[in-house]
């Protein structure tokens, strides 16, 4: 189940930063992408939000440090690509 929820992160990612190069792992916060400022991470939240069919709180989305802990989140909701 992880992994697949990596693929269609990486999707989002790449989707939202328009760029193919993108691999997230459990480590990817903010400082790994360039261009991932405060307006894209709210489309990032967003997308996500739409892809998993969940609503991350708001102290969810201020709290994830890194994308282990969306990866987190996305499995405890249950949902995430059955």
């Amino acid at each position: 189940m992880e992994e697949k929820i990596y693929e269609k992160l990486n999707e989002i990612f790449r989707d939202i930063f328009d760029d193919d190069e993108i691999e997230v792992t459990p480590e990817t916060n903010s400082d790994s992408i360039e261009d991932w400022d405060s307006l894209e991470h709210i489309n990032l939240v967003v997308a996500i939000e739409k892809a998993f069919e969940l609503k991350f709180t708001m102290d969810e989305v201020t709290g994830m440090k890194d994308v282990g802990e969306m990866v987190g989140i996305i499995k405890e909701r249950g949902k995430a690509l059955d």
